[in-house]
């Protein structure tokens, strides 16, 4: 059973970055790859970037997967933040061969002008 913990959510400024980040201490975690799903409000969760587990770093526009194997860790980089990028984030772990994809509680995200 997989523990995912995100945080570094919180108010953030129209146009400015911020990285939030992913910790999965309890599994080989240079085995899994790593999702980052978004909902905002009243909104259907999506998913907006991920990273697979030979992988350092992955873009996806203004997101920046990145991961540090060695603490178990993985960050997500919101550049150019827009009204829209509030709402929640989760981070989600699965296996590079399949099986079940873990969930975190999520961490949320408000952006202010």
């Amino acid at each position: 059973q997989a523990h995912v913990v995100e945080s570094g959510g919180g108010l953030a400024q129209f146009g400015g970055s911020l990285t939030l980040s992913c910790v999965v201490p309890r599994l080989t975690f240079s085995e899994f790859q790593v999702k980052w799903y978004h909902q905002g409000p009243g909104k259907e969760r999506e998913r907006i970037a991920s990273i697979d587990h030979r992988s350092t770093v992955s873009k996806w526009g203004r997101f920046t997967v990145s991961r540090d194997n060695a603490n178990h860790t993985a960050y997500l980089q919101i550049d150019n933040l827009q009204s829209e990028d509030t709402g929640d984030y989760y981070c989600t772990v699965q296996h590079r061969i399949g099986g079940h994809e873990y969930w975190g509680q999520g961490t949320q995200v408000t952006v202010s002008a």
